[in-house]
């Protein structure tokens, strides 16, 4: 009787091979957590905004290890000049970025100040608007940015929202920050209630709880929102980053970027940050 108890005690303790799968992959996430940086508005171009923005770079980059940088746009002055110059901006902040990040992966969002170059915008910083898988996620996690870039979603932004999943977790970027409930930036410089309708509504909702954080720009200030940004939207984190250049950018607290983490765990992942100065 004896020697058929320890039999029996002996195969409880036998974790089939596909369970001690799933837990490798739960332990591994569980001790998952990635930087990253999120900059906007750098307006290479203007005034002293190239000397500023290279000054904020690198304290980015030797601060933690950044697995990706995020430019939200109007990151160079070109549609204040479209003719020689705004290809030596576009030139100048592509140098500078990959100067200074060396193997670092990085994205650019396009900003209003953009929109008249879009070609050189894309010759230098590439599509307007995309996704990619988020560095060290192994799939897991997706980075979408967007056009809106004269404050409405262009249809290839709508046609990524509208093909989101319940299979992956989202962190999003564009331009122009949306009309959410109690936000502080000037409203000429916030999308309209309709385009924000476009924009919530254009998201499957099964894909809804997936959407970690919203990043977005323009604002020259910092804001956040950490929940209920909209109805059914009750997990996702909404920011709008300050900028990193002169225009419009001043040394009292809304020039900067964000340092951002993204943190795996077994229920999922989640998605903070904080700003730098």
């Amino acid at each position: 009787m004896k020697r058929k108890r320890k039999a029996k005690s002996a195969r409880k303790r036998v974790i089939p091979a596909r369970l001690q799968a799933i837990l490798r992959v739960k332990r591994r996430i569980k001790a998952q957590t990635l930087e990253f940086a999120v900059f906007g508005d750098s307006h290479v171009g203007y005034g002293d905004s190239l000397s500023i923005f290279k000054s904020l770079l690198p304290k980015a980059v030797s601060s933690g290890n950044k697995r990706l940088f995020i430019f939200g746009g109007d990151n160079t002055h070109a549609g204040a000049d479209q003719g020689e110059n705004a290809e030596a901006y576009y030139k100048e902040f592509r140098d500078t970025v990959t100067g200074t990040l060396g193997s670092i992966p990085y994205k650019a969002s396009i900003g209003n100040w953009e929109a008249t170059t879009r070609p050189l915008f894309t010759q230098y910083l590439g599509a307007v608007a995309g996704q990619m898988n988020f560095p060290g996620t192994q799939g897991k996690v997706k980075y979408v940015w967007l056009d809106c870039a004269l404050g409405q979603f262009s249809p290839a932004s709508l046609y990524l929202l509208r093909n989101l999943d319940d299979k992956h977790y989202y962190i999003v970027d564009f331009h122009w920050p949306l009309r959410v409930q109690g936000i502080s930036v000037d409203s000429s410089h916030v999308l309209s209630a309709a385009e924000t309708t476009r924009f919530f509504s254009a998201i499957p909702p099964q894909a809804r709880d997936k959407v970690l954080a919203i990043f977005t720009h323009h604002g020259h200030k910092f804001y956040r929102k950490l929940s209920n940004i909209y109805p059914g939207y009750a997990k996702t984190k909404f920011f709008v980053c300050g900028c990193s250049g002169e225009y419009k950018c001043k040394t009292d607290g809304n020039m900067g970027y964000y340092s951002a983490t993204l943190t795996g765990s077994a229920s999922g992942y989640m998605v903070d940050a904080y700003i730098e100065h």
